[in-house]
């Protein structure tokens, strides 16, 4: 036996037959392959009978044909976590991991994410929804500079520009349109990176220990994320007990308040001036690789990467009552 399995025989065939699906068609593509293989391997080891699925290069008719029992979402960005396959799963009948349709949708648009958390009463950066015919330079007086221009349909930090000067505001409109026909621009706030993971559903949703995170520079990019060494992680973050009981508390109302359940990741900002957390966006599909940061929360809490897959999948059913 494996010396990190813990599923006896019985309740590892308990799950049935295994879906993971990674890789996919958005921009975060090779995260995702990184992430589902680490998910796969992790399903595998407790003696699951998992399978690779990539819904990039294989179609719902194949999908379909290969009589899941229930699937493990590992995709990232586009076409997997923003609702679109969650809407056919629910029209195949294939239970699956993480938030439903409709909360995968509202938590891949950080635009409506930020409307439904400022009716919440939660705090969030300013922000501007910026078009072709915007008048950027009363945005970035109205927002200030620096500020942060992205595609509000993007992760990984894909598109995302710190626009230090007003003239370099045009710029970096164009990077973030040419992903997203709309453009989210950003009030920047000077403060700590942490982020939360939250595991379960409703009531029973809970935050697990929280990881600050010091990118070289400040600059927590694509590179920075995936393939670099130099970003250094604190987890459980130094921060008093009264501070972290609040940055979870509104990580798990942000988390509720789109409808998340499952697992899901909420970013937050700690503002420098006066220690005032800001929500940052919600991902429904968190990064599972080596470098991810819902693993490693896990880990500060005594759950192995193993055990958290088999906790999410454990999780995993169909949403829409019928």
């Amino acid at each position: 036996m494996n010396a990190t399995q813990f599923l006896s025989a019985q309740e590892a065939q308990a799950f049935g037959k295994v879906g993971v699906l990674f890789g996919g068609r958005s921009a975060e593509r090779d995260v995702s392959i990184m992430s589902g293989s680490g998910v796969l391997a992790a399903l595998q080891s407790q003696g699951i009978d998992a399978h690779a699925f990539d819904p990039g290069q294989r179609s719902l008719a194949e999908l379909a044909a290969e009589n899941f029992d229930r699937v493990f979402i590992a995709l990232h960005g586009r076409f997997g976590e923003d609702g679109s396959l969650q809407g056919a799963l629910e029209l195949l009948g294939i239970p699956y991991t993480g938030s439903g349709v409709m909360a995968s949708s509202v938590g891949m648009d950080k635009i409506t994410t930020k409307i439904l958390w400022l009716a919440e009463h939660l705090p969030t950066p300013k922000y501007a929804v910026l078009n072709a015919n915007s008048d950027l330079d009363k945005v970035a007086a109205s927002l200030g500079l620096p500020l942060i221009v992205k595609p509000p349909h993007e992760g990984s930090t894909i598109g995302i520009t710190k626009v230090e000067q007003a003239a370099d505001f045009k710029a970096a409109y164009d990077i973030a349109a040419a992903l997203d026909d709309s453009v989210l621009a950003e009030e920047f706030v000077t403060g700590r990176e942490f982020t939360v993971a939250v595991l379960g559903t409703g009531v029973n949703a809970r935050a697990l220990p929280i990881v600050e995170i010091v990118a070289p520079q400040g600059n927590y990019d694509y590179q920075n994320k995936y393939f670099t060494d130099d970003t250094q992680y604190f987890c459980p973050a130094v921060l008093d007990a009264a501070l972290t009981a609040e940055m979870q508390r509104i990580a798990v109302q942000a988390y509720r308040s789109l409808g998340c359940e499952g697992w899901g990741r909420v970013d937050v900002l700690l503002r420098v001036a006066d220690n005032k957390p800001f929500l940052l966006e919600v991902n429904t599909s968190p990064g599972m690789t080596s470098h991810s940061l819902v693993p490693m929360a896990a880990r500060a809490e005594g759950i192995s990467y193993e055990q958290l897959c088999v906790e999410i999948l454990r999780s995993a059913r169909l949403k829409m009552k019928g």
